[in-house]
């Protein structure tokens, strides 16, 4: 890893991989995975990639009506006809890199259903969408002559200097320092702010946190979707998903007398959107006093099943849940944010030089609520807008960034033990589906107390302390403004 390069990209998910490899082999461009490069919330990522690939029964604007519904019309039109209208193309040009979606007897993409959507247009793989799209860009950028990768790399600050910006990066358990001309922030969720989640354990929102301390403008932090059918599982802090796709595929949802009961809440039953459902299965829990939520779809047979879902399936068999025989024990939990660092359609943030793209980004698509299978449609479109748009800076010739004289500083004591697990019980207790006001007033002022802790006091510089910095900005926005709320 060199100490200057034109674009510095902060995450290796489908946003941060597709940018990286719209770029020249004449620029310079680093991407850093804090983990793994194969660790991200795209490779979690099950359902699918929604978009309107053919017209007989479908259309851009069906596509669009389903996304603004699903998000309370609080979405940004003209970023969600963007994503529509442009997404398709994008999910042609990873076909033809290789990500290998399911296809029926005469070689035609199959397509399923999820919540929220009037048509089919969900093209899978299986039920590991994310993880081959990742594999089959991650492969591109390593072929890519001017993509640099690398694992295991900890962004602990990153600061504007001229012309660009400076990284402090823990690698191999030393402090590196980083110059890049552009800056494009793809680090995923922040659901490790929650103690239950469906994000990896990188989702502690250090792309929000960076540029929130550079003085970018966050919106909509408060926006956070629960999941409604996470796995049952109250001894893991990170939950299983159980698709979106089962659903769509006809599972029914039953409560702990094993009744179908959505009909008390949606006429769109099963398939109305996640908020919904999510709010659902809490107003059930406080009907029946029992926070015991199945998912039946044993009637479709042990062939279909295994076939359609081998992830879900094989998952649920390590839990003791054989889902061809048994119910599948589910309940919501912290899954998506629709907020984050505020961007426009060229995925530009406030600040000149940075960009966002994929989950951290606000680009406006989402509204109140995301509409399945969207999200990996606008890390795509996203993360290739923010790249072709820093290529045009860069071949006008802006000026590129110089490294300074730079000692960074990592001593200071150790982070005291609890600061990460009282944020995310904090967290759970008042912001979880059905906000709790009181909650949310003693909330904030606990998680702020932390947060000027973690600014004041000199701690060392490791990963456990940038993380718990990450979470506690995090939780301090959204609390605010869940409480601007009440």
């Amino acid at each position: 890893m060199d100490n200057k390069y034109d674009v510095l990209i902060a995450g290796s998910g489908v946003a941060g991989l597709y940018a990286a490899i719209q770029f020249d082999k004449s620029h310079k461009v680093l991407v850093l995975s804090k983990q793994a490069e194969t660790i991200s919330s795209s490779s979690l990522a099950q359902g699918g990639v929604a978009a309107v690939l053919e017209h007989e029964d479908d259309s851009f604007d069906l596509h669009i009506e389903d996304t603004l519904i699903a998000g309370g019309y609080k979405n940004d039109l003209p970023a969600v006809e963007l994503l529509i209208r442009e997404g398709p193309d994008d999910v042609r040009k990873i076909i033809e890199m290789g990500v290998d979606f399911d296809k029926d007897d005469n070689n035609d993409l199959l397509k399923t259903l999820e919540g929220g959507h009037s048509r089919r247009r969900i093209v899978h793989h299986k039920d590991s969408t994310g993880r081959e799209m990742v594999e089959k860009l991650l492969i591109k950028a390593k072929e890519h002559p001017a993509v640099e990768l690398v694992e295991n790399a900890v962004i602990c600050t990153v600061s504007r200097v001229r012309s660009g910006f400076r990284a402090e990066v823990l690698l191999n358990g030393e402090i590196k320092v980083v110059y890049a001309s552009f800056c494009i922030l793809a680090t995923g969720g922040i659901g490790r702010v929650y103690s239950y989640t469906t994000n990896p354990a990188t989702a502690t929102g250090d792309g929000i946190r960076f540029a929130y301390e550079m003085g970018a403008k966050i919106k909509n932090l408060s926006l956070v979707q629960f999941h409604p059918t996470a796995f049952n599982s109250p001894d893991s802090r990170e939950q299983f998903l159980i698709s979106e796709a089962i659903r769509g595929e006809g599972a029914y949802l039953l409560n702990n007398n094993k009744e179908r009961f959505m009909d008390r809440y949606d006429e769109r039953l099963e398939l109305a959107p996640r908020d919904v459902v999510s709010r659902s299965i809490i107003l059930e829990s406080r009907r029946t006093g029992s926070n015991n939520f199945y998912l039946d779809i044993r009637y479709k047979g042990r062939d279909f099943l295994y076939k359609r879902f081998p992830l879900i399936s094989a998952a649920c068999l390590e839990r003791g849940v054989d889902i061809a025989e048994d119910l599948i024990p589910v309940f919501p939990c912290q899954h998506y944010l629709m907020g984050g660092v505020d961007v426009d359609l060229d995925s530009r943030t406030t600040l000149p030089r940075l960009y966002a793209a994929g989950e951290c980004a606000h680009t406006g698509v989402h509204g109140g609520n995301r509409l399945a299978s969207n999200s990996l449609l606008e890390a795509l479109v996203f993360g290739r807008r923010a790249a072709l748009d820093i290529k045009k800076c860069l071949d006008a010739g802006f000026a590129r960034v110089e490294a300074e004289p730079y000692e960074p500083d990592p001593s200071g004591a150790p982070l005291p033990k609890g600061i990460r697990t009282a944020i995310r019980e904090t967290m759970q207790r008042a912001y979880f589906v059905m906000p709790n006001p009181a909650a949310i007033v003693e909330g904030r002022k606990r998680v702020d107390n932390i947060l000027k802790r973690l600014q004041n006091e000199k701690f060392a510089l490791t990963a456990d302390y940038c993380e718990a910095k990450s979470l506690a900005t995090v939780a301090s926005i959204i609390l605010a403004e869940a409480e601007a709320a009440l």
